[in-house]
């Protein structure tokens, strides 16, 4: 396992250099940039640009990019651009005139409890929920948690967070739920524990409007699973030679049935970086996804190569993760002669 481990380390490296060459490409052929967004900043804020204003708009666009290094050549701005990533520096953002790792760390609150929720949402209640429908497949129970988990899973996100609104956060029927904003307006006057009950209040509806999907499927992928493995020969097996249920449940059926849902696992460092620009722009959320959006719009190539190359690296984190939790969920699984 530890010799497969570090192939695969290694392996990682050409896949990140290669997202790192292609988005870095697509900067480079993309139309405007962050020179032009300034220059358009500078020249024409005013309303009083005029042809006249030309010869100086020239001189001003060779100063920023020398003053930026625009003026290298793209293969030499690349190798600079990931030296500083391998030192940790991913540079200075355009748009907030701050190094991009201070820009990214202060949206990341959101994100953080997204993940951590996200986690605690779709796999510890739904895999439990996925073994109850298993147990009691057909029954009433198992009827009606398909008819909400369908509709779960069908509604989009942004459709379900408006209804959550709607229904939970001052609408016309419910007002549980503070309408938008991460706290509220006496935050700073509460105790350590008030702070933590007040955030989880407000990041509540968001967050089950985020992952909500995910449960679903998660749920019904688990009871297929555990279907499918209840009806192994080894389970008869087991239990013709005097086994209990219970351990032929929980020390076979049950740890078989997991390998499925560990492919999903190997999604969720990736809950971390990633976000939502709808569901944050609906209840008014400064997190991960709506700082790529602004980005992507202001040409702040810094802040958005950053985020892209930190989900490249959360997300083959967690194909790895996936691999080592196949290995311990099935000894038999060998890594010995893989690449």
């Amino acid at each position: 396992m530890v010799a497969y481990l570090t192939r695969r380390c290694l392996l990682m490296l050409p896949t990140l250099v290669g997202v790192s060459v292609i988005m870095f490409g697509l900067t480079q052929v993309m139309p405007g940039g962050p020179i032009d967004r300034m220059i358009q900043q500078l020249t024409f804020g005013s309303g009083e640009y005029s042809s006249s204003h030309h010869q100086g708009t020239e001189l001003l666009r060779q100063e920023l990019e020398q003053l930026y290094g625009y003026d290298r050549p793209p293969l030499e701005r690349y190798l600079r651009w990931m030296g500083g990533l391998l030192r940790g520096d991913f540079g200075r953002s355009f748009e907030y005139d701050e190094p991009v790792l201070a820009v990214v760390r202060s949206k990341l609150p959101v994100s953080i409890t997204f993940g951590i929720l996200a986690f605690v949402f779709v796999f510890l209640l739904s895999i439990p929920l996925g073994i109850a429908k298993a147990v009691k497949n057909g029954s009433t129970f198992d009827v009606v948690s398909s008819l909400v988990l369908f509709f779960a899973y069908s509604i989009p996100p942004f459709a379900l967070a408006i209804g959550l609104i709607l229904v939970f956060s001052g609408g016309s029927f419910f007002a549980w739920f503070p309408l938008s904003g991460l706290t509220g307006d006496d935050f700073d006057q509460l105790s350590a524990w008030g702070k933590l009950l007040d955030y989880l209040h407000h990041i509540c509806l968001p967050v089950v409007a985020y992952v909500m999907a995910q449960f679903a499927l998660t749920a019904v992928l688990m009871k297929n699973s555990y279907l499918d493995q209840h009806q192994k020969d080894y389970v008869r097996t087991a239990r013709a030679k005097g086994a209990k249920e219970q351990h032929v449940i929980f020390g076979h059926v049950l740890k078989n049935s997991l390998i499925p849902i560990a492919t999903q696992l190997s999604e969720f460092p990736a809950f971390f970086i990633a976000g939502s620009v709808l569901i944050e722009q609906i209840f008014s959320l400064d997190g991960i996804g709506l700082l790529t959006y602004e980005s992507i719009l202001a040409r702040d190539y810094p802040v958005m190569l950053a985020i892209i190359m930190l989900g490249a690296l959360a997300q083959v984190a967690g194909v790895l993760l996936a691999d080592i939790l196949y290995a311990l969920l099935d000894p038999r699984i060998s890594y010995q002669k893989s690449v």
